[in-house]
């Protein structure tokens, strides 16, 4: 059994291919059970944000696992597994590890350094317990995935000087029309994106109003930001106000579209308006984006900004270094001791297979001797098995204590070998694109065709 990542994010797929993947509660919840009722899937759990969608899944064979989870993958995203090949990465044991790491600290997200993806990973963590598709495997990892997250946030500066990408998404608002100071905005959703979002626009002075399906929750919410809430149907009166609006809602078609916006543009003059869309798939129309005196600001534009090298929240060289330092540490430290749990099975089968032996060959003795005397017959028995136990005792101690310290040697696997136990010829390649995990050449692990 080994871990396998599987997915797609902004570093690899452009947005209209990660909207293709958006999942609403009931989508993670179907996935997670097709995925560990696949051939070879064991355990999954399912990460899905607005920056990626990824697979984190004990398998019992690489290639196996891989196709398993592609399938699953392409279903969702309503493709193929060659359409999605180019986009789709791969990550093996060790480097399944350290990507997890890496995406739970926020190095591997569109904004350096924000925390959110935290608790997006701790939110599909507990679904995946809920739903009982987490095991003696992932528990370890996405605990210990938690754990990093949280300490590289509290040892370094990124969790001061990363930004969140609501954050930043509001810094290119205010580029456009100024300080949000005193501004009327429209936040549509009150999900835990709508409640960053609210909350960011109070802490720069903004006149916030909420409006949500769930008119309780966007009361609450209006509430704690010293807002108001309102209906949604009140929704092209309050857009008509408001000079900037943000949405961000778990909506799977359209919330707000062109023919709202062009009425709402009608009555401002020369007012522009500012929409923010941080929804995936998005909640607003692209074709309010042509519409005269309004700017959008969406995850497009921020994926475009950030290969361009625009900044989004600077952090210092020094805290990623320390970061990366932390996260190869907690992968060596993880890998050693899923190295010594995985030794115990194989500790346990020899002792089983040396008593299989010693009891067959007194059974032996007992056919050849049967005259023997049952004191007799007792005390050699005892003999018999206080010397298997002696010379496996030291073997099996050492095993142990090899295979929890780092390195790259399959101790149990050698064991195996040794005594005849099963061997698993599995070749695995580490990581990369789909395409070349599908067509790893055997007798070249980690090379491809």
């Amino acid at each position: 059994m080994s871990l396998l990542a599987v997915g797609v994010s902004h570093q690899t797929a452009p947005v209209a291919l990660l909207e293709q993947f958006a999942m609403a509660a009931d989508d993670r919840v179907k996935a997670l059970h097709e995925l560990v009722e696949s051939d070879h899937v064991s355990e999954a759990l399912v990460l899905a944000t607005c920056n990626r969608v990824e697979v984190f899944a004990e398998v019992e064979r690489f290639h196996g696992g891989v196709t398993d989870v592609s399938r699953v993958l392409a279903r969702q995203a309503g493709a193929t597994v060659e359409e999605l090949s180019p986009y789709v990465t791969v990550h093996y044991e060790d480097q399944a590890v350290a990507h997890l790491f890496t995406v739970a600290a926020g190095l591997d997200s569109m904004v350096v350094g924000e925390t959110q993806v935290l608790g997006q990973l701790r939110a599909a963590y507990a679904l995946a317990r809920e739903e009982g598709t987490v095991g003696r495997a992932l528990h370890p990892v996405a605990q210990r995935a938690l754990r990093v997250g949280k300490r590289v946030h509290s040892e370094t500066g990124i969790d001061r000087a990363g930004a969140s990408l609501v954050s930043v998404a509001l810094d290119r608002t205010e580029a456009r029309i100024g300080d949000l100071a005193g501004r009327p905005v429209l936040v549509v959703g009150a999900g835990s994106m709508g409640a960053l979002a609210a909350t960011t626009l109070a802490r720069r002075g903004a006149d916030v109003v909420v409006s949500s399906r769930t008119e309780g929750s966007a009361r609450r919410l209006a509430e704690a930001v010293a807002g108001r809430p309102a209906p949604m149907d009140h929704l092209p009166e309050e857009l008509a106000a408001a000079d900037v609006l943000l949405t961000c809602t778990g909506a799977t078609g359209l919330v707000v579209t062109t023919d709202v916006v062009s009425a709402a543009m009608a009555g401002r003059g020369n007012r522009p308006l500012v929409v923010v869309d941080l929804a995936l798939p998005r909640d607003v129309d692209p074709g309010v984006a042509a519409l005269p005196g309004v700017h959008v600001v969406d995850l497009a534009l921020l994926q475009g900004e950030r290969r361009d090298g625009a900044p989004g929240g600077p952090v210092a060289a020094d805290d990623i270094s320390t970061a990366r330092a932390m996260i190869e540490a907690e992968t060596a430290l993880l890998r050693a001791e899923r190295q010594a749990a995985a030794v115990g099975p194989t500790v346990s089968a020899l002792r089983s297979q040396a008593a299989e032996v010693v009891d067959a060959e007194l059974l032996r003795l007992a056919g050849r001797l049967p005259d023997l005397d049952a004191r007799a017959r007792a005390e050699i028995a005892r003999t018999v098995r206080r010397v298997v136990d002696k010379l496996l005792h030291e073997p099996t101690v050492r095993v142990k204590e090899l295979a929890a310290t780092p390195g790259e040697t399959d101790y149990a696997g050698a064991l195996r070998a040794l005594f005849g136990l099963g061997i698993d010829a599995d070749v695995t390649p580490g990581a990369g694109r789909l395409a070349d995990a599908v067509t790893v050449d055997p007798e070249r692990p980690g090379g491809s065709a």
